[in-house]
């Protein structure tokens, strides 16, 4: 039985990956490593497989603990690395952590990775499509120039590079994704999906940064999950090095998504709210999916209507999980033309 290491493996992909590993295979041991902040739960987890034959094993640790990631990265066969703090307004209103959890926690597991180069078989860095900034062009492809307009995506960018230079000079079997914009169960109440959602199960209104014109690329997040999948399971050889997108190809603005699930919550669109834009705002991303298909054989399966349609249902069915970061879901920041809004 090969054992994966999941970083951050509380948080909302990566707990979603190891459920979807554990329901799907018998043959792995999966070791989660979370310092359960703010993003990570272990109310996200499958806590009931604790205790069940030891293929679920949970760790709290710090990613910057170099001696806890010394002995895991030991025992394991497989890294994956989602740890990371990730909410770009967040970013804004305090960023330090950031660098700190995302840019130094990254430097810890590759200097391991490479210190157990003979045992690990592949490393795969989950980075994200922020590092681009907006698309300057239609889709935005893997040589897409690095532009990032947040502190968060500054720290993944870091991160992101740091691994493809220990590829570079080391050739630790790594494998770089960066995934568009994940939906789906589980995800915290600060993304704009759950946000939406739970304000209107609440009566209240959905808060639109500036026109709501910004476009994303949504992928629902068991779609991740099986490209996921195939990035373990192809073989390294095609595929170590590589940057690899994890995107649906198409794209929709903030006010459309709005607009989605006011209807489909039967609530009136006078619900829909501007404030001011956030600092640091993305026009567009919309992925290129040429090369996932071609080195991974994948595609998305969800489409939007439907991914949509089954996080709603989720958070519908699962108030008693999300209430309790309902004094979580704003943050304090100064927009560009100065004023001061929770965002």
């Amino acid at each position: 039985m090969k054992t994966i290491l999941v970083t951050g493996g509380a948080g909302f992909i990566g707990s979603s990956f190891v459920r979807y590993i554990l329901d799907k295979y018998d043959c792995y041991r999966v070791v989660v490593l979370d310092l359960l902040t703010y993003a990570g739960s272990m109310d996200n987890l499958p806590t009931e497989q604790l205790e069940k034959e030891g293929r679920f094993v949970f760790w709290f640790g710090n990613v910057r603990n170099a001696d806890l990631v010394d002995t895991l990265v030991s025992q394991a066969h497989i890294v994956v690395h989602f740890a990371a703090e990730t909410h770009v307004t967040r970013s804004i209103y305090d960023n330090l952590l950031f660098f700190e959890t995302d840019v130094l926690g990254t430097q810890v597991i590759a200097n391991t990775v490479l210190k157990y180069s003979d045992r690990i078989e592949r490393f795969i860095h989950i980075s994200t499509s922020e590092v681009y900034g907006s698309a300057l062009t239609e889709v935005m492809d893997e040589k897409h120039m690095l532009m990032p307009m947040s502190p968060y995506a500054s720290a993944k960018v870091g991160a992101d590079r740091l691994v493809y230079s220990y590829w570079a000079t080391y050739q630790i079997p790594a494998v770089i994704i960066r995934p568009f914009n994940n939906y789906g169960p589980y995800q915290h109440l600060e993304k704009v999906i759950p946000r939406f959602i739970t304000s209107c199960i609440l009566d209240e209104p959905l808060t639109v940064h500036g026109d709501g014109k910004s476009q994303r690329d949504w992928i629902y997040v068991y779609d991740h999950c099986e490209a996921l999948d195939r990035v373990i399971h192809c073989d390294i050889n095609g595929i170590k090095g590589e940057v690899i997108n994890i995107g649906t190809g198409q794209s929709l603005d903030i006010n459309t998504v709005a607009e989605m699930v006011v209807e489909k919550m039967r609530k009136p669109t006078s619900f829909i709210t501007h404030i001011g834009d956030r600092p640091g705002q993305v026009v567009r991303h919309t992925s290129s999916t040429e090369k996932a298909m071609r080195l991974l054989g994948w595609k998305p399966r969800t489409t939007f209507e439907k991914g949509l349609d089954r996080t709603i249902k989720w958070y519908l069915d699962n108030r008693s999980w999300w209430q309790k970061y309902l004094w979580m879901r704003q943050i304090p920041i100064v927009t560009k033309e100065g004023k001061r809004e929770l965002h």
